[in-house]
């Protein structure tokens, strides 16, 4: 069955988490992705956050092996010219080349889309910065945690009065991989129209920017600046965790109709007064509106909340742990668990965000040991024999 980006060929320079995210997701779609890893360690997400028992079961970290299906790992030193020359002419033959260097490291090795076009105008050339390519920030290093920082988001995560909290996942890293995503298929799209290339880019700070969109909206308009609210939301009430008899839910009744739902649900006497009646009545009673939903389903288990207002069409969700939530039967009956074997081992990861009914993804290729498909390659980029052997001892490729 053809996939979308069957005969695309992905020339990968990126590494850790934003970028392999948005390079495995070109992969499940067809794409033919070559990562090129630096000599030694390779991506250092390979090793990154694992014990050295995992690493000897598993070859690589689950960093490393979440990101990485459908790819090929060629070793390459772009320390060196030879290493470089490679680089030119693996370019000079894809469709799209992703890299999350620091601006200006591209330029200083000739592999930015200016120095590339010559030899490939239909190439698609996109970088993934930290704060992006310009501005007074353009040269600085950064990761998810500290665009969480920067952007706001970690000012409003957490309870009210206390410190800054991180969100537990690395949200913006993963949105800026389906942005480059996005980005990537807009260009081929426009590709397939002019016949033409050209650069792309994004940054966690674009991201960052990009989740935060509505609050910011919010500042510009009037000056609001809005405070945490531990797992309440400033737009509705209910909207938050409540406790049960055996740990916790989410409840979110917005409109007034699914209130009233909930509340006849739950417990008509306590929750369906006049004086909640109203999306704004709760807003102005959020204390009251929760001490009341809270004992209504303090008394039940959390399977009985859920029982109760499931039916009842009232939006609603057990507050799993990371266990929980990975063996529910839900997430695989959606096809969203992928499981592939790695030296002898199942491991599982998640699937691509979306599905195509016309071309449901397929797991080709388990993310691959660090310089496993060097020769393939190269060889398939026309390289002969003769040139691999002397790029070898040069120490170029590995």
């Amino acid at each position: 069955m053809q996939r979308p980006l069957d005969g695309i060929r992905v020339l990968d320079f990126t590494r850790v988490f934003a970028g392999p995210a948005a390079t495995q997701v070109l992969g499940d779609l067809g794409a033919g992705v070559v990562k090129v890893e630096e000599p030694g360690r390779g991506d250092e997400a390979r090793t990154l956050g694992t014990t050295p028992q995992s690493l000897a079961q598993h070859g690589a970290s689950a960093s490393y092996l979440a990101f990485n299906r459908n790819k090929q790992s060629l070793v390459l030193d772009l320390r060196k010219p030879e290493g470089l020359e490679v680089a030119r002419r693996l370019a000079a033959r894809a469709d799209v080349l992703v890299h999350n260097f620091r601006p200006g490291a591209m330029e200083r090795w000739g592999l930015d889309w200016e120095s590339l076009r010559a030899a490939n105008p239909r190439l698609i050339h996109c970088s993934f910065s930290a704060y992006g390519e310009t501005g007074p920030l353009r040269d600085v290093g950064a990761n998810d945690l500290a665009l969480q920082a920067h952007s706001g988001l970690m000012s409003i995560t957490g309870e009210p009065g206390r410190p800054p909290v991180r969100c537990g996942s690395a949200v913006i890293d993963l949105h800026g991989s389906l942005a480059m995503v996005s980005a990537i298929l807009a260009a081929l799209l426009l590709r397939q129209k002019t016949g033409e290339g050209q650069a792309v880019e994004t940054s966690l700070l674009r991201a960052s920017a990009h989740l935060m969109s509505y609050m910011y909206t919010e500042y510009w308009l009037d000056g609001t600046e809005r405070q945490p609210m531990g797992t309440a939301n400033h737009l509705s009430v209910p909207n938050q965790v409540v406790p049960t008899a055996d740990g916790s839910v989410v409840i979110i009744a917005p409109s007034d109709e699914m209130w009233r739902r909930c509340a006849r649900a739950l417990d008509a006497e306590s929750l369906d007064r006049p004086e909640f009646a109203t999306a704004m009545d709760r807003r102005m009673r959020r204390d009251e509106v929760i001490a009341a939903l809270s004992a209504a389903t303090g008394r039940r288990t959390s399977d009985e909340v859920m029982a109760a207002l499931a039916p009842a069409k009232v939006n609603v969700a057990k507050v799993n742990t990371v266990g929980q939530a990975a063996q529910d039967p839900q997430l695989a009956a959606i096809g969203g668990v992928v499981t592939y074997d790695r030296a002898g081992t199942p491991v599982r990861s998640v699937a691509t965000p979306f599905v195509l009914g016309a071309a449901p993804m397929r797991m080709e290729t388990p993310p691959p040991g660090l310089g496993a498909d060097t020769d393939a390659v190269l060889a398939e980029a026309g390289f002969t024999t003769a040139e691999v052997e002397a790029l070898r001892l040069t120490g170029a490729i590995g």
